[in-house]
């Protein structure tokens, strides 16, 4: 992949956002980031997620996005305004995506050293950033769901960086989400949990 580089270094606090009767706090808001920026073992400098729960962790540390989706999204969603960071992800990416990669491969990107660890299982809280009931689904239907890496040597990043493969994973486990892979509880649970927007 002598192509693969970075397009957007995006980091964000967590918010609360209104949801319902009240509120939630969200660590899915990411704004596009210029210079270096330093990638800790937990999160990239600037950023921190909300609910440790289900997002964050050793395993969740930074969440890469590839910009090649941003084409697709933008014929799905054409009245949408989709910046860099609109899906939550650290890092959006140039030619790095779920059919390329396998869990357990490592990329050393800048001077940082990152590992693959698993596809992203989109919350309730993306339909909330999108203002759509059905955007989980949407999502997961699209078979675009990027992946989260591990921090194996802490460092700086920054947009122009190239990416390199430096270990392959063990197994030849590929990231590639097939179209309706989602399990149907997780699907129903986030359409349980939003509330009824207008049509979008």
């Amino acid at each position: 992949m002598p192509d693969a580089r970075v397009i957007s270094v995006n980091v964000g606090e967590p918010r609360e956002v209104e949801f319902r009767d009240g509120s939630v706090l969200t660590g899915i808001f990411k704004t596009p980031v210029a210079g270096r920026v330093v990638v800790h073992k937990l999160n990239l400098a600037g950023d921190r997620q909300a609910d440790l729960t289900v997002h964050g962790g050793p395993d969740k540390a930074v969440y890469c996005y590839p910009a090649e989706h941003y084409r697709y999204w933008v014929a799905e969603l054409p009245d949408t305004k989709l910046p860099y960071g609109m899906f939550g992800e650290n890092l959006t990416t140039q030619a790095l995506g779920e059919a390329s990669v396998y869990i357990g491969d490592q990329f050393r990107i800048g001077s940082a050293v990152l590992q693959v660890t698993q596809p992203r299982t989109p919350c309730y809280k993306l339909g909330i950033k999108f203002g759509r009931s059905d955007m989980v689904e949407r999502f997961w239907s699209s078979g675009r769901s990027g992946f989260y890496f591990s921090v194996i040597a802490e460092g700086e990043v920054g947009v122009g960086d190239m990416i390199e493969r430096v270990a392959v994973g063990p197994g030849l486990t590929t990231l590639h989400v097939t179209p309706r892979r989602a399990t149907s509880c997780a699907i129903d649970l986030a359409k349980a949990l939003m509330p009824p927007f207008a049509a979008a």
